[in-house]
């Protein structure tokens, strides 16, 4: 079967999975005001202080110590790469890996996350963890995001070949968008 073919099954399986899941879990959503009436103001200041330690607790338990920087250089490593072999390969400009190598506090853009992922060849699970990394994901509810998984799953990582496909379905292509 040809490439494009495969591609287009896989979106119209992937795209429709996800349309019957939406439509099965779908429910009204009612807020009870009864519940409120029940509480005093100082129950609810009490609440809101426990909630505010609950909270930090929480946040110190699960806040993720690995950043994006520590998990691409990782990578970087794991893979033998120089940096300028990564940034060359997906047309990133050298100032703006710069400004990640450097920048703890950066945040770059899902689509230089993207590219810097297919720059490395990133497996499926792979780029996934990149990009929660930067906050962001890899939905399977939209044409572009399921392009990206299909490539990653046929190991397809030369940039023009994604774009076309890109291009073929009417999404923006990853050039455009660095």
């Amino acid at each position: 079967m040809d490439i494009k073919k495969k591609l287009e099954n896989y979106l119209k399986i992937h795209l429709e999975e996800d349309y019957s899941r939406k439509k099965k879990n779908r429910f009204p959503f009612f807020f009870s005001t009864a519940k409120m009436a029940d509480h005093s103001f100082e129950d609810a200041c009490f609440e809101m202080a426990s909630a505010e330690v609950n909270i930090s607790n929480y946040l110190e338990q699960h806040l993720e110590k690995d950043t994006f920087q520590n998990k691409l250089f990782s990578y970087i490593d794991q893979k033998k790469l120089k940096d300028s072999d990564v940034y060359r390969k997906v047309h990133i400009d050298r100032r703006l890996f710069s400004k990640i190598r450097s920048n703890q506090d950066y945040h770059p853009s899902k689509e230089t996350v993207l590219l810097l992922g297919i720059a490395l060849e990133l497996n499926e699970e792979e780029m996934e963890d990149l990009l929660e990394s930067a906050s962001y994901s890899l939905p399977k509810n939209t044409i572009f995001d399921l392009i990206i998984r299909f490539c990653l799953q046929e190991h397809i990582y030369h940039l023009d070949k994604i774009n076309e496909f890109l291009y073929d379905y009417q999404c923006k292509t990853l050039g455009e968008l660095s």
